[in-house]
């Protein structure tokens, strides 16, 4: 696993300035994210979404930042209080093959993580653990890094723990689907 995960000194090379011309967070984002909802972005990295999802939340919502990389929560941290959102954003550090969360949330973003997970049907089943009734699930994948045979592997998976396809969004780069917890 420690071999596939981004190393957190390679995350400068796309979280940085000028990323904000490609994807911009509140933009990408704002169909799914409102005030005071309670939202996760797994594989947070530096923060670029989170601190962004921080932002759509407002002061009443909050924001789950779960890592593997104490390293890069650590520089979310920073971000975060540099863009005066600290008080929104809950660090979670998770151990592989965990999310390491109690709480249940109304989105899950999942930006170009989801080919770094050694067992993707464990973690779509604890993502449907975590996930509130008709809650929203945002998986995007790198182009570069992923085949659409593969995304469509994760696509199937997904719906297998219980979710629905609702939309394929454009995302510059990225192969991405937008998935509603069936509420059976």
């Amino acid at each position: 696993m420690a071999g596939r995960v981004c190393p957190w000194w390679m995350a400068y090379t796309f979280d940085n300035p000028l990323r904000h011309f490609i994807h911009k967070p509140e933009k990408l984002l704002g169909p799914y994210v409102q005030k005071g909802m309670t939202v996760m972005d797994i594989g947070c990295g530096m923060g670029f979404f989170s601190l962004g999802m921080a932002r759509l939340v407002g002061d009443s919502g909050r924001v789950l930042s779960v890592d593997i990389q104490q390293k890069m929560l650590d520089v979310l941290k920073k971000r975060a209080r540099k863009a005066g959102v600290l008080n929104r954003i809950q660090l979670v550090k998770c151990e592989p093959g965990t999310i390491s969360v109690e709480a249940r949330v109304d989105f899950i973003l999942c930006f170009w993580m989801v080919h770094e997970v050694p067992d993707s049907a464990a973690f779509f089943q604890q993502l449907r653990q975590h996930i509130n009734q008709n809650g929203r699930v945002l998986i995007a994948e790198p182009n570069n890094h992923v085949s659409d045979a593969d995304f469509e592997k994760t696509v199937r998976l997904v719906q297998e723990s219980g979710f629905i396809l609702a939309d394929r969004p454009k995302i510059s780069m990225s192969k991405a689907a937008l998935f509603v917890a069936h509420t059976a």
